[in-house]
């Protein structure tokens, strides 16, 4: 057999180390694309990224294949190395051929290609998806030995072949996701899709009206009194009791109140038939507000009564607060920090009523109060104090110094807060 040329082996060798770069390149690539945005391309439309994604969801296949080409480039190219260096004559030519090869494919055949691939991923990925699936096909009856083989080694130490979790993202992987798209996102829009991911830690309970807060109709007074409340309200959908809140009777829409005041037709039995004509809908403590999103829109309810174990009604959560929990406060200025409990009284200096909740407060002013415990500010106070205190009574908690303003039914309605300038760290 004639020995091939010296120019038809040095073709040869480039060739492979072109190969080896390929394989390389192309590894990192396939492995660091963007699955999402391969699969957005792929449901638009486009044929070369379906077929990526079909090779990405069965990497062993593409990855056996780019294994058994980069094995065969390395060592024939190692061999052809050896022939060439051979044919000199020189007595070192073999090392230094070694050497040079070995520099080479570190070069420009790992480095050069992984770095580019690295940095364009996706355009590496979609050139060579073609290319890898006919290698796939031509390589599938060897593939399918080693694979075998190798899943036989796995089996002796005790590792089973299982399904590949696929691309999905818990919780906080998708928040670190969000957080990492913040140029492509404006910040109130991100704000918004990390609050939706935070509605399964947060209950019903964080956000509820507290049962003293309530504002209904009791008709068990008198007339003048229930008709001054209806007259008062400012809530489009007011509970409606007997006595006392537990005995409820119902939730009245001011709607229907105003066409019967306008027909001179309201009494009080007839206040009672309208309330009657919406049962109260009550849900557990503890619901998770994703949970009872779910609950609102399944049932076509805008509001909950919160009852505990025994059946006492203790908040009340609405609709709307659920929405604020997403899209912040409903004011007039979006990037305020506002909230209807809270007043600015001066720079660091600030009103609160006692009844607001510290998850509200926090989100408001980007504090940092401990929500592990109470759910309200008045919860809060009382606990540390372990008293009802008097109006000028004041109290630290962290960095925060609460002055108390206002007592009443046993509970503190309002404080005045001075924070510091510097948002602390958070308190235990």
């Amino acid at each position: 057999m004639t020995p091939a040329s010296v120019p038809l082996l040095l073709l040869t060798l480039l060739w492979l180390l072109a190969t080896i770069a390929f394989a390389s390149g192309t590894e990192v690539a396939m492995l660091s694309v963007n699955r999402y945005r391969i699969r957005h391309r792929a449901l638009a439309g486009e044929g070369t990224a379906r077929l990526l994604e079909r090779l990405l969801r069965k990497p062993e296949d593409w990855l056996g294949a780019n294994l058994v080409i980069v094995a065969a480039a390395n060592v024939f190219a190692s061999a052809i190395a050896t022939v060439l260096a051979q044919r000199t004559g020189l007595h070192y030519a073999v090392p230094v051929t070694g050497a040079l090869l070995t520099l080479a494919v570190i070069v420009f055949g790992e480095l050069t290609p992984k770095i580019y691939a690295a940095a364009h991923p996706e355009k590496a990925a979609l050139a060579a998806a073609r290319v890898y699936r006919v290698l796939v096909f031509l390589v599938r009856p060897l593939l399918a030995v080693t694979n075998g083989t190798a899943y036989g080694l796995l089996r002796v130490f005790g590792v089973v072949k299982t399904s590949p979790a696929g691309p999905a993202l818990n919780t906080e992987e998708l928040r670190t996701a969000v957080a990492e798209a913040a140029p492509m996102i404006p910040a109130r829009h991100r704000q918004m899709l990390l609050s939706i991911l935070d509605l399964g830690h947060v209950t019903v309970n964080d956000i509820m009206i507290p049962r003293q807060e309530i504002a209904g109709i009791d008709v068990a007074q008198s007339w003048d009194e229930v008709l001054e409340q209806l007259e008062r309200t400012a809530h489009t959908r007011v509970p409606v009791f007997d006595g006392e809140l537990d005995n409820l009777i119902g939730v009245l829409h001011m709607k229907r109140v105003a066409h019967e005041l306008v027909r001179g037709t309201l009494t009080r039995e007839r206040l009672v038939e309208m309330a009657r004509t919406r049962e109260p809908y009550f849900v557990p403590e503890g619901t998770a507000l994703n949970v009872q999103l779910a609950h609102f829109q399944r049932n076509r309810r805008r509001l909950a009564f919160v009852v505990n174990e025994y059946g006492d009604i203790e908040g009340l959560v609405t609709l709307e607060d659920i929405l604020e929990e997403i899209v912040g406060e409903f004011t007039t200025d979006p990037a305020s920090v506002s909230h209807r409990d809270i007043y600015a009284e001066s720079p660091g200096v600030f009103i609160i009523n006692g009844s607001a909740t510290l998850r509200a407060v926090n989100r408001s002013l980007q504090w940092q109060l401990p929500t592990d415990g109470p759910k309200t500010l008045n919860g809060l106070l009382l606990e540390r104090l372990e008293t009802i205190p008097s109006p000028g009574t004041t109290l630290k908690v962290g960095p925060y110094l609460f002055e108390v303003l206002q007592i009443a039914d046993n509970a503190i309605k309002t404080v005045r807060v001075h924070a510091p300038a510097v948002p602390p760290a958070p308190l235990g």
